[in-house]
């Protein structure tokens, strides 16, 4: 009886390593998106912000709750990326079915104060799309909010007429309706897979 015993000990072990495996991995796995962006759910802390916008006004990230939101950090004067990315964005978000397009927001974050008055922004913004709106601000409430999604800018200096050119990072932050960070659209992210995303995002937990 004991050898009997003994002999099958390590079947049943197997078996049940297997079941425990199967489990877990229906649980880590059964609920999940292919998302075409990066997923940074839980790693970013929730949108925040106290900024100017076109009219001047100060406004905070709670003006647009119920919408999903996409941040990016540019500037008017940028020769390729901002202008690239804006038409990416509202490209995306015009393709997207009629009754999700009002729940999404290009949110345009000027880290350039000193050229971008809210006048020479909102006609930026507006040029791209309706769903985007400007905002900037003093430069200490910019580096607090680029410093809390883990990024930076920088200033190069002043060529003879005084033009000078902002590095800054050409990635897009992705916020749920209730100002979850979700997900990362980095560049080279095609406007058919933003979109993708962005319908998914629109359509969980419609508020």
């Amino acid at each position: 009886m004991s050898i009997q015993f003994r002999s099958r000990l390590p079947r049943m072990l197997s078996i049940t390593v297997v079941v425990i495996a199967a489990v877990i991995l229906a649980g880590c796995f059964g609920d999940d998106k292919s998302w075409r962006g990066k997923d940074i759910s839980g790693l970013m802390p929730e949108l925040a912000f106290e900024l100017t916008d076109t009219s001047g006004d100060t406004v905070t990230a709670k003006k647009t709750d119920g919408e999903i939101r996409m941040l990016f950090f540019g500037f008017t004067s940028c020769p390729d990326v901002c202008p690239a990315t804006l038409q990416k964005l509202s490209r995306a978000v015009k393709d997207m079915p009629d009754q999700w397009q009002d729940d999404t927001r290009i949110v345009f974050v000027s880290v350039d104060p000193q050229r971008d008055t809210p006048e020479r922004l909102k006609s930026y913004v507006d040029f791209f799309s309706e769903r985007a709106i400007g905002l900037t601000g003093e430069e200490k409430a910019l580096r607090e909010l680029s410093k809390r999604y883990r990024t930076t800018f920088g200033y190069d200096d002043p060529d003879a007429e005084g033009n000078y050119n902002v590095s800054h990072s050409g990635a897009v932050y992705v916020f749920d309706r209730n100002g979850n960070a979700r997900l990362l659209f980095k560049p080279d992210l095609s406007v058919e897979d933003i979109r993708t995303d962005l319908i998914a995002l629109a359509q969980e937990n419609r508020i």
